[in-house]
């Protein structure tokens, strides 16, 4: 039986890949392991069924047999350590993808989520103007230590593993899109990404649900 994975009935990011079942496809995808996907609504996401899977109530979550995961970083790992190929071999490069995937999640995004939501939620507080930079430059400070590190490197460390495809999908974020045009590597790294064929099945099929739902744009 192939895993479930949750996805958004109707994606609040029209289509463009940004939504958080988008590092699972593509995990997926990297391994070659056929999945199916169950569209829940809103609505649905805050009823007991969807939250004895997601305590959250938010997506993705992912079922195989008698598992039931929740947290996008948590079910890439599932994957990685269950079919192979977004690890290494040697116990101590698997350990180091490990750290860049947790890196991802923990030190990378939450400048980055703190800034779209200042967007989102802060546009008429009185501090917003004076919050905005503060935020960018704490965007600038961890893509500088990312830029240093990655160097002209085509991944963080040796061949492409999990923790790349975490990386990447953290700096394809909107708030990082504006910041990446000062770290002309860290652009071409996620370029380097998207163009792999496991990512461009991953988007497509993202994209294919906002298109059945949205038929004219």
């Amino acid at each position: 039986m192939n895993p479930t994975i949750t996805a958004f009935e109707t994606s609040p990011d029209r289509g463009r890949g940004f939504a958080r079942d988008m590092p699972v496809r593509w995990a997926l995808e990297e391994v070659r392991a056929p999945y199916d996907v169950r569209l829940v609504s809103f609505e649905a996401m805050k009823q007991p069924a969807h939250l004895t899977q997601q305590p959250f109530g938010q997506i993705p979550s992912y079922e195989a047999g008698e598992l039931s995961l929740f947290e996008s970083g948590a079910i890439v790992l599932h994957v990685a350590e269950r079919f192979g190929g977004l690890l290494p071999e040697d116990a101590n490069a698997r350990s180091r993808a490990i750290a860049w995937m947790f890196s991802a999640v923990a030190t990378v995004e939450p400048p980055i989520v703190a800034r779209e939501q200042a967007i989102l939620t802060e546009r008429d507080k009185p501090w917003h103007a004076e919050r905005l930079p503060l935020l960018d430059a704490r965007i600038a400070t961890r893509l500088k230590s990312l830029s240093d590190r990655l160097g002209d490197a085509d991944w963080l460390d040796g061949e492409f593993s999990a923790g790349d495809l975490m990386m990447v999908s953290t700096l394809r974020r909107p708030a990082a899109a504006e910041a990446l045009k000062g770290f002309a590597n860290l652009a071409a790294y996620v370029a380097r990404a998207e163009a792999r064929s496991a990512f461009k099945k991953a988007f497509a099929a993202q994209r294919a649900v906002w298109e059945a739902g949205n038929p004219h744009g």
